[in-house]
């Protein structure tokens, strides 16, 4: 087994290349993947040759799957795979996946099946970096608070909304659910520190609304710093694994109405823990038929 890592920015982000992913991952595979992804955020792999079964055991490398989705109905024949297609839905809005649950997913996985012929990035962005980048002031302040995610969030898109759109957003919000979590969250494997916001972050516990989005704004600014984001551009067949713990990920908007498909799987995570020790708790909503709770031993 011999990996080859190509880092794509200073921050985040690399292509690799020698592995064999029709065969049963060899020794020392795995840890190696896992080791690049805490340090990268971000692999990408050309030409993987799988498919929805084939995604789906890739994915298991990483620790058991969760199902598609809390609310979203899975790929036919592939309980884990969601199909994130430009007809139902364009998540052109910052997010870290599904942290509406008390344990959202720790890895994620994307295949591109379908891409235009022009834009359609999928950008991620370096959480941790972003924290490293606060001022003083600001890390203090971030270490002690705490945010309400939920899915009941509408996503940026143009008005009026198609009817597979409205059916979509309908479906995704069928069963509401809240989590509440720290703002900065304890990395289990590498004690790192990041920011742990994004789109389904509404407010901030013990502040106003107003007092909310103004401070979610301010943090905000500094996980999208260009420096922190990667900028990826589909071709066919190729593979991206991001670490959910400690990134987020935006849908570039910009290919007309051409179609765009991509598959994702998502590999169960921890419940995140915040500087001081706390662990998030659920608020609303029972997420045990879509995932397990990973228990971290340290």
């Amino acid at each position: 087994m011999s990996l080859s890592i190509s880092k794509l920015t200073s921050r985040i982000g690399a292509a690799v290349a020698g592995v064999d992913f029709s065969a049963e991952p060899a020794d020392g595979l795995v840890p190696g993947l896992r080791n690049a992804l805490s340090e990268h955020k971000a692999l990408v792999f050309d030409n993987v040759g799988l498919d929805d079964a084939g995604q789906q055991r890739v994915a298991s490398w990483f620790g058991e799957l969760t199902t598609a989705h809390p609310t979203v109905p899975a790929v036919t024949g592939a309980p884990s795979v969601l199909a994130v297609d430009s007809q139902t839905s364009k998540a052109n809005e910052w997010h870290t996946d599904v942290t509406f649950v008390v344990n959202p997913p720790q890895v994620s996985t994307l295949r591109s099946i379908v891409t235009p012929a022009y834009g359609g990035e999928t950008l991620i962005a370096n959480e941790a970096a972003a924290y490293r980048d606060l001022p003083e002031s600001l890390r203090t302040l971030a270490d002690s608070l705490w945010a309400v995610h939920t899915n009941a969030f509408d996503y940026a898109r143009p008005a009026p909304a198609s009817a597979l759109e409205r059916e979509y957003d309908k479906v995704f919000t069928s069963t509401i659910y809240e989590a509440e979590h720290p703002l900065v969250r304890v990395h289990p494997l590498t004690g790192e520190r990041s920011l742990f916001i994004g789109g389904f972050a509404r407010r901030i516990v013990g502040l106003s609304g107003s007092e909310s989005a103004a401070l979610l704004k301010i943090f905000q600014s500094y996980v999208t710093r260009p420096e922190n984001v990667l900028r990826w551009s589909w071709s066919p067949g190729q593979l991206l694994i991001f670490d959910n713990r400690s990134t987020q990920h935006y849908a570039v908007d910009n290919y007309d109405n051409l179609p765009r498909r991509l598959n994702r799987v998502t590999v169960a995570g921890d419940v995140p823990v915040s500087v001081d020790g706390r662990r998030s708790r659920q608020l609303a909503g029972d997420a045990s038929h879509y995932t397990s709770v990973l228990e971290v031993v340290s």
